[in-house]
């Protein structure tokens, strides 16, 4: 089963006063990779959700964003009306001072040590490990879902191109043996006008030695029946059912197509299989351009 690497899924949810919103993105990339950002208060929960991620994921640039903010009164600092009443007794200590005659400033007395009761956040943070770890199953469902649909497109657009290929490759095949007679009959002609002044005439075992030479030069059997298992090979694959990565193996496959195609080429000279290897090997450059975004 064909997967895009390009994908998006987003969700949010408001919990006991408290918003949380996950986005995760994703885009191709020759192997797996994560970037996680997280607010200040979550930055505990790094390593599990990059393990989480992980295990739904297995390949592309994934880029996790979430965002929190607790509007609740859960939110506001708590303060040590013990210290603070500790400090006022001091204070009015001093010589002088008395209640209706001393004003307090509010910011300097928050200043004061042991005033304001640090938060630890576990209570807080454990509640958000709950909440994340479920947005974050639902925003990699979307994702997931999204590229899976894009997989579909990509399926068939392989499979146009692979039957593109098949077909000029038909033509390639049923050409040779055509290909080596009409050598054979230029080859005779060509010798035949040469040797027409001297009154001479051309051999028959010259003639068959000259055509075993190019036969064996231009003899393309074994590059046809490879590409030809690569295509079947790459049919197999894109048909599958099966949950595991297949770009990697898609792309190696459209380049050892592209190869067998090259040398195909270079080895014969004829006019038409000329122009069908061209035609084939435009189709394998879209394919390795598409197999750069399956996952």
């Amino acid at each position: 089963m064909i997967r895009s690497m390009t994908g998006f899924g987003e969700t949010s949810a408001q919990v006991d006063g408290a918003h949380y919103a996950v986005e995760v993105r994703s885009l191709n990339s020759k192997y797996y990779k994560t970037q996680i950002r997280l607010p200040e208060e979550l930055l505990a929960l790094e390593a599990e959700l990059e393990s989480a991620l992980a295990k739904r994921i297995n390949r592309g640039s994934i880029v996790l964003t979430i965002r929190y903010a607790d509007c609740s009164a859960n939110a506001a600092a708590k303060l040590n009306s013990d210290a603070i009443q500790r400090y006022m007794q001091e204070l009015l200590q001093v010589e002088g001072l008395t209640h209706d005659a001393t004003r307090i400033d509010l910011a300097a007395l928050l200043a004061l040590p042991g005033v304001v009761i640090p938060d630890t956040g576990e209570e807080r943070l454990e509640q958000a490990r709950t909440v994340v770890r479920r947005l974050l199953d639902e925003a990699c469902e979307k994702l997931l879902g999204m590229r899976s649909r894009e997989g579909e497109i990509l399926h068939t657009e392989l499979h146009k191109h692979r039957k593109v290929i098949e077909e000029h490759l038909s033509v390639v095949a049923d050409r040779v043996p055509m290909m080596i007679d009409l050598y054979q009959q230029r080859l005779h002609q060509r010798m035949d006008a040469l040797l027409a002044e001297s009154g001479a005439a051309v051999r028959e075992e010259d003639l068959i030695r000259e055509v075993a030479v190019f036969a064996e030069r231009s003899d393309i059997a074994e590059e046809v029946s490879r590409l030809q298992g690569h295509l079947a090979q790459f049919a197999e694959l894109i048909d599958s059912e099966s949950a595991e990565p297949i770009g990697r193996t898609l792309d190696f496959l459209a380049q050892e197509m592209l190869r067998e195609a090259n040398t195909i080429g270079s080895k014969c000279l004829d006019v038409e299989i000329s122009r069908r290897i061209v035609e084939i090997k435009g189709a394998i450059d879209r394919i390795k351009e598409q197999v750069q975004n399956v996952e």
